[in-house]
C-alpha cells in the first residue's frame, strides 16, 4: 500500500496544476494511465479565457457564458470563475507558461477571439497553447521533489468506506491501480483525492480526443457513489478536419481551432457560399451548438460530404505565422490553407457534464473532488463557451486545495480503515481481444448513430436496448478475466454511454447540446438532470 498525502488521477492542466500547489502542503502523487502528456488539455489550440482588455469587463464574459449555456448555468459559478481569472493567469506565468505577446496592448498579450465571445479575451501560444501550459506545468512537476508522478498506472475504482462494509459516513479512502508494466494491482491510500481525468470523447466514433479519454473518472465516481450531472450535454466541435483519403475517420480527428474562425475564417459550402447567417445573426462566430447543428444540417441537405472552413483572403503567410500546427498539417495532407478552404466535419470534442461539484471542486462524497473536463461545477451549462474549459482547470484546481486544506487538514488525519489487497480469484488473463475490441467499436458506432448531435426518442431508445447488453457482456470480461487496460478501458466506455444516454431520455427538450426532433423547443425552465446511484 502507498500512502499519500494528496491522490491526483490524471495528468492534464487541473491535476499538475493541483499538484504544484498541494506539495508546498504535503506529498502529492499523480497518477496517469498513459504518459503524462496524453491529456485533451495537451491538445487544446485555442487558448484560455480571460478579462485583460480595459475594453473587456467581468460583466461581459459572464453574460457571454451564461448566453452559450442556453439558460443552465449557474450564474453564481460563472461569477466565480470569470472573476478569478486574472489570477489563474498570474499563476501560470509564474510557473512559465508563455502566451503570445503584444506590446501594442495594455494587457501586453495578443488577444484572441472565438466563438461566442464579444471581446478579445483569448490568451494563446499559437495554436499550441494546451501544449504551451501542459508542458511548463509538466517541467515544474518533475523538478518538484514532493511530487511523485506515475505513467502507466490505470485507476480500476476507488476505494471508499461503503465498499468496506462501513455504515458510517461514506467517504473515499484511495483508489485500486493497475500497474502497466507488472499487471499487478496496487492500493493508492488517501483521504484526499482528486479527479483530473478529463472528458469522454472516446465514446464516440468520431473525436478530437485523444485515446486516454474514456470518461474513467465519472466512471469510477458513478461506481463509487457520488452524484453525476448533464452528460447529455456532449459538445461537438464543429470544426474537425474532413479527410477525404480516409474516408471512415475511425479514430482521432484533426482539429481546426475556433480561433480560425476567430481571426476571420467563414463557413461555405461546396459551391463556396457562406451559409451560418441561414441560422444564427453571428454567423461564423455562432456558439458551437449552433454552428454543429447547422453544419450537419448542411451536409444532409446537400449531400456533400463536409464544409469548408474559408480564410484564403488573409495575406500570405498568414496562417504559417498565427496557426503554425494547423497548417504544417493542412498541407501534410494537401491542402494549403492560403489559397485553398480547409474541409471539416463536426466530431465530439468536449463533456459539458460530469462528477457533480460545487465551485470547490468538491463531489458528493467526502474526500473526493473532481476539476477539469470531468466535473460539472455549472460553468458550462448546456453549452460550453470555447477557451473557458482550461481556465475552469486552474480555478478550480486552486480553490479544491484551499476547500481540502480547511475540511481535511493534514494535521489532523482521518481513522486509517483497513483496505484489502486486491484478489483476482479465478479470473483468468484474457484470450480473446478481439471481443473486446469488437465491442468497443459497436458502442462509439450508436452512440455516434443514436445519440450524436441530432437525436430522437427511437434513437436514444435503441441506444439504450443494445447498451444494456453490451453492459452485462462488459461485466462478464471484468468478472471473468484478470484486468487489463482494455477491459479497464471498454467497462468505463459502457458505463459513460450508459449515463449519456440516460440522461438524454430524461431531457423532454431541446436545449444547448442536447437537440431531439422530437421536442425540437426549449422547454419552460432551466433543469439539471442529476443522477444519483443508491
Amino acid at each position: 500500500m502507498f500512502t499519500t498525502d494528496f491522490l491526483v488521477i490524471g495528468s492534464g492542466v487541473a491535476g499538475l496544476s493541483f499538484a504544484l500547489r498541494a506539495a508546498e502542503y504535503g506529498n502529492v502523487t499523480v497518477l496517469t494511465k498513459g504518459e503524462a502528456l496524453d491529456s485533451s488539455s495537451a491538445k487544446a489550440q485555442g487558448g484560455i479565457a480571460a478579462v485583460m482588455s480595459a475594453e473587456d469587463s467581468f460583466e461581459s464574459h459572464v453574460a457571454d457564458t451564461l448566453d452559450a449555456g442556453a439558460g443552465l448555468c449557474v450564474e453564481q459559478a460563472v461569477r466565480t470563475i470569470v472573476e478569478e481569472a486574472p489570477a489563474a493567469i498570474d499563476e501560470l506565468l509564474h510557473w512559465g507558461v508563455d502566451f503570445d505577446a503584444d506590446a501594442e496592448e495594455p494587457a501586453g498579450f495578443e488577444l484572441g477571439r472565438e466563438g461566442g465571445h464579444s471581446q478579445r479575451r483569448i490568451l494563446h501560444a499559437k495554436d499550441t497553447t494546451g501544449l504551451e501550459i501542459s508542458s511548463k506545468l509538466l517541467q515544474a512537476v518533475r523538478d518538484n521533489p514532493r511530487i511523485t508522478l506515475l505513467e502507466g498506472h490505470v485507476a480500476i475504482d476507488l476505494i471508499t468506506t461503503a465498499k468496506l462494509g462501513l455504515v458510517t459516513e461514506d467517504r473515499v479512502l484511495g483508489a485500486y491501480v493497475l500497474v502497466k508494466g507488472t499487471g499487478k494491482v496496487e492500493i493508492f491510500r488517501s483521504d484526499r483525492v482528486l479527479l483530473a481525468t478529463g472528458g469522454a470523447g472516446r465514446v464516440y466514433l468520431f473525436t478530437t480526443n485523444p485515446d486516454t479519454a474514456t470518461g474513467d473518472g465519472v466512471a469510477m465516481a458513478w461506481r463509487a457513489g457520488a452524484t453525476i450531472s448533464n452528460m447529455e450535454f456532449v459538445q461537438f466541435h464543429p470544426t474537425c478536419f474532413y479527410n477525404k483519403r480516409a474516408d471512415d475517420r475511425a479514430g482521432q480527428t484533426f482539429l481546426i481551432s475556433e480561433a480560425v474562425r476567430g481571426e476571420g475564417g467563414v463557413l461555405i459550402g461546396a459551391d463556396g457560399k457562406e451559409f451560418m447567417y441561414k441560422y444564427d445573426r453571428r454567423g461564423s462566430l455562432a456558439p458551437r451548438d449552433i454552428v454543429a447543428r447547422a453544419i450537419d444540417s448542411e451536409i444532409k441537405r446537400t449531400g456533400n460530404p463536409c464544409v469548408y472552413v474559408d480564410i484564403t483572403h488573409k495575406p500570405a503567410g498568414y496562417m504559417a505565422e498565427r496557426f503554425p500546427l494547423i497548417d504544417e498539417t493542412c498541407r501534410s495532407y494537401g491542402i494549403d490553407p492560403s489559397i485553398q478552404p480547409i474541409p471539416v466535419v463536426p466530431a465530439a470534442h468536449y463533456q459539458c457534464g460530469g462528477v457533480a461539484t460545487d465551485t470547490n471542486g468538491q463531489s458528493s462524497m467526502r474526500g473526493l473532488f473532481a476539476a477539469g473536463e470531468v466535473g460539472c461545477t455549472g460553468l458550462h451549462g448546456a453549452n460550453r463557451l470555447a477557451s473557458n474549459s482550461l481556465l475552469e482547470c486552474v480555478v478550480i484546481a486552486r480553490r479544491a486545495l484551499r476547500t481540502m486544506l480547511v475540511k481535511l487538514p493534514l494535521a489532523h488525519p482521518t481513522e486509517s480503515y483497513p483496505i484489502p489487497e486486491w484478489h483476482s480469484g479465478e479470473a483468468v488473463p484474457p484470450d480473446d481481444l478481439a471481443i473486446i475490441y469488437h465491442n468497443w467499436d459497436e458502442i462509439r458506432r450508436l452512440m455516434w448513430d443514436y445519440v450524436s448531435i441530432v437525436r430522437s426518442n427511437h434513437r436514444l431508445q435503441r441506444a439504450a436496448t443494445r447498451l444494456r447488453i453490451l453492459s452485462r457482456e462488459v461485466k462478464e470480461f471484468y468478472w471473468g478475466y484478470c484486468v487489463t487496460p482494455e477491459i479497464l478501458e471498454l467497462r468505463n466506455l459502457v458505463t459513460v454511454a450508459e449515463l449519456i444516454v440516460d440522461c438524454a431520455i430524461r431531457r423532454n427538450e431541446s436545449r444547448g447540446l442536447h437537440y431531439t426532433m422530437d421536442a425540437p423547443e426549449r422547454g419552460p425552465s432551466a433543469v439539471p438532470t442529476t443522477i444519483h446511484r443508491w
